[in-house]
């Protein structure tokens, strides 16, 4: 092989290792653009948590994930009923959104039930009105509050065998941060401050941008 056809040879394998490297670094910094904000891991990663949904808004409406999910939100699943867990919760994730206002990052909350049996639209919005201006509450039928409750591994169970009226849902707690497009970037325990919330949500938005 003559010198010009070795140079060629050789200009093409570098290009395909360039390519190839490029891709790879590409994809890399997609998967890894907000480890330097997680704090720890999950079984199946974040990508794990999440699925496709039609639920009811507050005003009536019909809506799916990607109607819901157009900018990056706080993502919690529990009831009106609620006797304290919940309100807290929600007052904390307000004051976390309130706190990412105003630095000048916006962020919605969404609040899903888990007792769609009591939990109307009507009931939503009264509910809602107690903490935030941009909070969209979500019910739907019994198989379908299921569903969304799967893909984001929630776990709940109403009491009511003696009771059909006053009983209490057993539920998980934790917040989740959804980003635009409807990807699980993260979860928040209950005990998270609403301050640490929102400086852990300002890094995965500043990494989203």
């Amino acid at each position: 092989m003559t010198n010009h056809k070795l140079l060629i040879v050789g200009t093409v394998a570098a290009l395909a290792i360039l390519v190839a490297g490029g891709a790879y670094l590409s994809g890399r910094s997609e998967a890894d653009r907000f480890a330097q904000c997680r704090t720890g891991n999950v079984a199946g990663g974040m990508e794990a948590f999440g699925t496709d949904f039609t639920l009811t808004r507050q005003d009536g409406a019909r809506v799916t994930a990607a109607e819901v999910f157009t900018r990056p939100s706080l993502l919690y699943f529990g009831y009106t009923f609620c006797p304290d867990v919940c309100p807290m919760d929600t007052a904390r994730n307000a004051e976390a959104q309130a706190l990412l206002a105003g630095q000048g990052s916006e962020v919605q909350l969404v609040f899903v039930t888990v007792d769609p049996r009591r939990d109307t639209p009507e009931v939503l919005t009264t509910f809602g009105e107690q903490f935030s201006e941009d909070i969209v509450g979500l019910t739907g039928s019994d198989e379908e509050i299921a569903a969304v409750n799967k893909g984001w591994r929630n776990y709940y169970k109403a009491n009511d065998a003696e009771d059909d009226q006053y009983y209490l849902v057993d539920h998980m707690t934790n917040t989740f941060l959804v980003m635009a497009g409807g990807a699980t970037a993260e979860f928040f325990p209950r005990d998270t401050p609403a301050e640490d919330m929102a400086r852990k949500v300002g890094c995965f938005l500043d990494a989203a941008s």
